[in-house]
């Protein structure tokens, strides 16, 4: 520093009242970041457009979600039925009743037999041929690839009465399509919906055949994002097809596998659709799941107390499995 500079800066300490700060950002007084300073107002205009922008949602979450989930809970605890339809508050409290009477309820108890039955059988199988389907598409065939996708996917978004005509026609054990193919071939087809037996293993497999779509896409999503420098490396190794598969493949699907696995249990576990367009339930409550069982008592014979008992049974089930989902596969994916 020049010795007519140093002499400046002393005087203007001088001239300086004592305690006075130095300015900041130079001798020339302008303070650093005098633009950007705190603006309360804007950020109540802010804070205002984002509530304006969410309101909508959530008119629409408490009205036809948060209300209905809480007075479902209420409800349960009470013999709401039709006669309170016009007052609601004069249903009287029946605490826990309607929770264990579903122990001795014998129907319910069939329905949650014969839903953990399609549980146990539909969601492996579906699991299973999504990933099959998913590894074809991803390495096995390169022709066609786009038009099996879409083959494998027009399932999962084809409404539930299309299909029920379908497999109608493809079980109906005197004009079906396999009924034709067993006569050609000299054999009798069985009564698949008509047979307390074989009505619900036919449901499994017409649920697997539509629901598998979604499991193909994801898991082809996983496959796709998984890196080809592993593979490659694997295979300098000398791996084989079923040791890449096994090393490589399955453990980085791990995650995918979680995912699919939670919703297509959850899927399952509230099955409804299948046996009420397809069966009703029958024959001889062979299909009646806890779905359709909470259906036909709140809507067929307005037993609103204990339907709404049944829906928190189910939930309280599938929160169970689902965390026992993430308890048994969480760890092995991180």
């Amino acid at each position: 520093m020049s010795n007519a500079a140093t002499k400046a800066a002393a005087q203007d300490r001088a001239r300086r009242p004592a305690g006075a700060a130095a300015p900041a950002g130079g001798s020339d007084g302008k303070q650093a970041g005098a633009g950007h300073k705190f603006r309360p107002d804007r950020l109540s205009r802010q804070n205002l457009a984002g509530w304006l922008y969410s309101t909508p949602f959530l008119v629409f979450f408490l009205t036809f979600m948060a209300f209905p989930i809480v007075a479902t809970l209420l409800m349960s605890f009470t013999d709401f039925g039709l006669r309170n339809v016009t007052n609601p508050l004069d249903a009287e409290f029946v605490g826990l009743e309607n929770y264990t009477a579903l122990a001795d309820d014998e129907k319910f108890v069939k329905a949650m037999f014969n839903t953990a039955y399609f549980v146990v059988l539909g969601v492996p199988l579906t699991i299973g041929s999504g990933l099959v389907a998913a590894v074809l598409l991803n390495s096995g065939i390169e022709r066609f690839r786009t038009f099996f996708r879409v083959g494998f996917y027009v399932p999962v978004v084809t409404a539930i009465v299309a299909v029920a005509v379908i497999w109608r026609f493809v079980l109906d054990p005197s004009e079906g399509l396999i009924a034709g193919l067993g006569a050609q071939l000299g054999f009798s087809t069985p009564d698949f919906l008509g047979s307390e037996t074989l009505a619900m293993p036919s449901l499994i497999v017409m649920a697997v055949w539509r629901n598998m779509g979604t499991a193909m896409v994801l898991f082809l999503a996983g496959l796709q994002a998984i890196p080809t420098e592993v593979r490659e490396a694997a295979k300098l190794d000398g791996a084989g097809a079923f040791q890449e598969f096994r090393r490589i493949t399955v453990p980085l699907l791990r995650p995918t596998m979680l995912y699919v696995s939670v919703m297509t249990t959850i899927g399952f576990l509230n099955v409804f659709e299948e046996p009420f367009v397809m069966t009703n339930g029958g024959p001889g409550d062979s299909t009646l799941t806890v779905s359709l069982h909470m259906y036909e008592q709140g809507f067929s014979f307005f037993h609103m107390g204990s339907a709404s008992a049944m829906a928190y049974v189910l939930f309280t089930i599938v929160l169970a499995v689902t965390l026992l989902q993430f308890r048994l596969l969480k760890d092995k994916t991180r």
